[in-house]
């Protein structure tokens, strides 16, 4: 074999290879403070989930506007905000959920889970632990219950 045919058996056999996980993790990119720690643990959490994380520091001001552009009220906010797909993803949502979300793809905006309730993730304290539900926002503006934890 020339030189040439080997290279080119190379590149057909590289080319089909499998992907490594990194090329096969959903990406989410979140929008949080700087300073907020539980944000950082719920990205550390969707780490742990195989999810690929961008985020992007951002201001009170900005973060306000990113929720009212994607239809995200003061009752359903939280802390921080994240997009993947085409949905928006608002506090501290599940990994498992968001897996579902994006395997399923319902006609929606996003999930939330609104406030900061102690256990969900993100926001472990030690045994500390309120039960919470995961809505499904959908696109008129109501909401369902997606997963209760």
């Amino acid at each position: 074999m020339t030189l040439r045919m080997l290279l080119l058996l190379f590149l057909v056999i590289v080319g089909t290879s499998p992907a490594s996980t990194t090329d096969t993790a959903p990406s989410i990119e979140v929008w949080k403070s700087a300073t907020c720690s539980c944000c950082g643990a719920w990205v550390k959490h969707l780490e742990a989930n195989g999810f690929a994380v961008k985020v992007n520091a951002a201001d009170a001001g900005a973060l306000a506007e990113l929720k009212r552009e994607a239809g995200i009220g003061d009752k359903l906010a939280s802390c921080h905000t994240a997009k993947i797909d085409g949905y928006v993803i608002e506090g501290h949502v599940p990994g498992t959920d968001i897996k579902r979300l994006i395997a399923e793809r319902p006609e929606a905006v996003g999930l939330t889970v609104p406030g900061m309730p102690a256990g969900s993730p993100g926001m472990v304290q030690g045994a500390d632990f309120e039960p919470y539900d995961v809505l499904l926002i959908k696109k008129d503006g109501t909401t369902e219950v997606f997963a209760k934890h």
